[in-house]
């Protein structure tokens, strides 16, 4: 089959080559719209920056399947497609173990005060302990939000570190929950046994603010509060009250509430954050950057090469399969 794809760097077409032998591949590091049209193919893969339109459709009458390189589908138009009987497919996870990762990266962080210890060290020249006693994460509770791909994958990490782990997910997984030694609970409940809790869902109407004014005094007296999903799941001045009155001992976040509603976190991979310059004022003046029990990275999630070669393999999964009438993560039109 002739498959073209666009949005791709030169590590990326060797990759691909490697994996997809006995086709005619076509790579292009541009992207293409209804101004700049792709060329026809059997075959369409794309990263977010470039939208199937009907006018990109009209120019390739050949096509007969589209695999975007993305967990989102905005940049599709379903409609178009379905009437055109071309199924696309997505990469719905890429990196479970990735965020899982970072978020006991910034667990760790805090319990062991690595950021002062390093900084004290660098900065001050000083080989001393003094102040730096942290906790050992063993043997403490950890409360997961969200029991989905990257909560199921915190909770196996924990076990590791021969933690207690209970969760809460408005959709309970009973199974998972006896296979891999964890309880649900409710939020508040949860959040008053954890010594540490982490979220992870997705944000939307219903999760917005999820921790609030209304909630924050439930949490364990000292309890650390870990954020690598989307800012907005969390207030920003009830986290800040939380802080300045001993309620959380930390915050460790990988988001910012300032951000907003970012769709699809792999537009970052190739555009960089949409709203950088601002977020760089917004900073200069945060009130939580001013408090030395947090820690705030910039929305380094998916920044991983595996990560990047997951979502490559997983696309590439998704050709193979369509190829051999076996289609594998369709979008399905509503």
């Amino acid at each position: 089959m002739k498959i073209a794809f666009y949005e791709t760097a030169d590590w990326e077409a060797k990759h691909i080559t490697e994996k997809l032998p006995g086709h005619e591949l076509v790579f292009s590091a541009e992207r293409f719209s209804d101004d700049k049209l792709p060329i026809d193919a059997e075959v369409l893969s794309m990263f977010v920056g470039s939208p199937v339109t009907p006018k990109v459709l009209e120019a390739m009458p050949s096509l007969k399947f589209v695999a975007t390189r993305t967990t989102g589908f905005d940049h599709l138009n379903l409609e178009a497609l379905k009437a055109k009987n071309i199924p696309a497919s997505n990469v719905p996870t890429y990196g479970q173990n990735t965020v899982a990762e970072l978020a006991f990266a910034l667990i760790l962080t805090l319990a062991r005060k690595m950021y002062p210890a390093i900084k004290r060290v660098r900065e001050e020249g000083l080989f001393s302990f003094d102040g730096l006693r942290g906790f050992d994460i063993a043997g403490k509770t950890l409360g997961v939000v969200g029991t989905g791909h990257i909560g199921e994958y915190v909770i196996k990490i924990a076990k590791g570190f021969g933690m207690n782990v209970v969760a809460y997910d408005p959709f309970p997984k009973e199974e998972l929950a006896k296979e891999l030694g964890f309880t649900y609970a409710s939020l508040e409940d949860m959040v008053g046994q954890a010594d540490i809790t982490t979220i992870h869902v997705p944000y939307m109407p219903a999760t917005h603010h999820m921790i609030n004014k209304d909630n924050i005094d439930k949490f364990k007296k000292g309890s650390i509060l870990i954020n690598t999903s989307r800012g907005g799941l969390v207030e920003t001045d009830a986290l800040v009250y939380g802080l300045r009155n001993g309620i959380l001992g930390g915050y460790g976040a990988d988001v910012l509430e300032e951000e907003g509603m970012l769709i699809d976190e792999l537009k970052m991979l190739v555009d960089g954050h949409p709203n950088e310059q601002q977020l760089k004022t917004v900073l200069a003046d945060h009130e939580l950057m001013k408090m030395e029990n947090v820690i705030i990275t910039p929305h380094i999630g998916a920044q991983t090469s595996e990560a990047i070669r997951r979502i490559l393999d997983t696309t590439v999964d998704n050709i193979k399969n369509f190829i051999d009438g076996k289609p594998s993560n369709v979008i399905v039109v509503k």
